[in-house]
């Protein structure tokens, strides 16, 4: 099997929901993992039919794709959208869908309140669905005599995550690794098995792993 041309990135984990209240404007924010373009639209409408009555729905998205866009949706130029959008260029996530939807509380914010209000909408927003770094993983299928099998899981225990396991005449086992990690996987279970046990890559995909704000 051929590597591919996957590179890791962050993203969110979860879509999340948050809500923040300053001099009586309330600001719910709302974080999406989108695909695409089409999702982030489709995502956008639902929340402007939802809050038809809000003040305003401001948003930003950013994908892998290379895709960009924000809206102010009515408020001064440069207060909402961008704001946002700069939330997610500074913790470099992609693939994901920001929404603020504002319900105007009577008292001007003027334009630095506006740009704070609508960073931390965003900004809990997106903590609050939580970060995960999408790294692409490659899976193999292995099988292997019943004598093997703590030799084997051993060396799968080290390097991934065991997808399913078939107990039959032998066991079959799909396990999923790294691909950055792969070489490295298939020596040692050459090594650990004198080479009588290997493994056949048969997919390649995205897979999410837990991120904190410190990596």
């Amino acid at each position: 099997m051929e590597p591919t041309a996957l590179k890791p990135f962050r993203t969110v984990a979860s879509a999340s929901e948050t809500e923040y209240v300053v001099n009586r404007s309330r600001f719910i924010g709302r974080c999406f993992p989108v695909t695409d373009e089409a999702e982030a639209l489709q995502i956008l409408e639902r929340i402007r039919k939802q809050h038809w009555d809000a003040t305003h729905n401001c948003f930003a998205y950013r994908l892998k794709s290379g895709a960009a866009r924000f809206s102010d949706d009515g408020e001064p130029q440069g207060t909402a959208g961008l704001p946002m959008m700069e939330v997610l260029s500074k913790r470099d996530v992609y693939d994901l869908l920001v929404v603020s939807t504002r319900y105007f509380g009577g008292i001007l914010l003027g334009a630095g309140g506006l740009v704070r209000a609508y960073t931390r909408s965003a900004s809990d927003a997106v903590e609050a669905a939580g970060l995960v770094s999408m790294e692409p993983c490659t899976t193999f299928r292995a099988v292997l005599p019943y004598p093997y099998r703590n030799a084997v899981f051993g060396v799968f225990e080290r390097f991934g995550v065991i997808e399913s396991t078939d107990y039959g005449a032998d066991i079959t086992c799909m396990f999923r690794c790294r691909s950055a990690e792969s070489e490295a996987f298939l020596k040692a279970l050459r090594d650990r098995t004198e080479g009588r046990i290997t493994a056949e890559a048969v997919g390649e995909g995205y897979f999410g792993f837990p991120l904190n704000e410190q990596n």
